[in-house]
């Protein structure tokens, strides 16, 4: 299968790259990518998978649009306020990038639903801001088997990480670094955020996922965190924790336990997500 002509000068840019050509185009025309959360960071991954001829999205969010959203979610304008995030995302980006097929769930990712909305996907952006939901991501990824990348915003950090059990089991999952027993002391109205601090981490967990979806390596087993203070860069090795309720080797797998409440803030606590 090839692009066609339209596509072919529509996507040239990238289809120049050594690492896309016209197969890397086709590969992501026929991609499947679910994003939850379609706040700061959904917004800008969004855009950036539609736009560069991702072929499928679902977008994932039952909130709806607030004047507060409006500096960071830059698909959204004041007229906007009071609608599904969700739905009226799909619609301009179905208008703007018609090659793209977008659909919007406005339910909240659940229990008894998050399998049936995330089966099949061949890639799931995290783009959450509540602890809980992130929690049931990870759960349901490794249930189905679908890659996660997961990015985070609070004042002037932001965080990045992938878990794909398939590809890098030894790096373990989100629960292994955030147990469910982490205490979350920060909210999204308590901790500020610039739009900028969105943009950057939108932009690489964008990048990562579209790595992924090329078949170009990808930094798996590696926690990434930018300061916006002092535009530095850090990284540390993600390790798989054997006792990880989720993913460990000494308990059922993928069987979400109860736990005391016991650990310190979470610092992966996305502030611009607002799933």
């Amino acid at each position: 299968m090839s692009v066609s002509n339209s596509d072919f000068l529509r996507y040239s840019r990238q289809i120049l790259l050594p690492d896309v050509g016209e197969t890397g185009q086709v590969n992501l025309s026929q991609a499947h990518v679910a994003i939850v959360g379609v706040g700061g960071l959904g917004n800008l991954v969004a855009q950036y998978l539609a736009a560069a001829g991702v072929g499928n999205l679902t977008l994932i969010d039952d909130d709806k649009v607030e004047l507060s959203n409006l500096p960071r979610q830059l698909l959204f304008s004041d007229k906007d306020i009071g609608e599904y995030k969700s739905e009226t995302a799909a619609y301009k980006l179905s208008n703007a990038y018609l090659g793209c097929n977008v659909q919007a769930e406005t339910d909240k990712l659940a229990e008894n639903n998050s399998q049936t909305l995330l089966v099949h996907m061949d890639l799931v952006f995290d783009c959450t801001d509540d602890f809980g939901t992130r929690q049931l991501i990870n759960l349901t990824c490794l249930r189905v088997k679908a890659p996660l990348i997961t990015a985070s915003v609070a004042n002037f950090n932001g965080q990045l990480f992938m878990v794909d059990m398939e590809s890098a089991p030894d790096s373990g999952c989100y629960a292994c670094l955030f147990p469910e027993d982490t205490l979350v002391s920060e909210t999204c109205q308590s901790v500020g955020v610039l739009g900028p601090m969105v943009g950057v981490m939108a932009s690489m967990q964008a990048l990562l996922g579209m790595n992924l979806l090329l078949g170009i390596p990808v930094p798996s087993g590696k926690f990434l965190r930018f300061d916006g203070l002092s535009m530095q860069w850090r990284e540390a090795r993600l390790i798989r924790d054997l006792a990880c309720h989720v993913c460990g080797e000494r308990v059922e797998p993928f069987k979400s336990q109860t736990k005391t409440q016991s650990r310190t803030s979470d610092p992966s606590l996305n502030c611009d997500g607002e799933a």
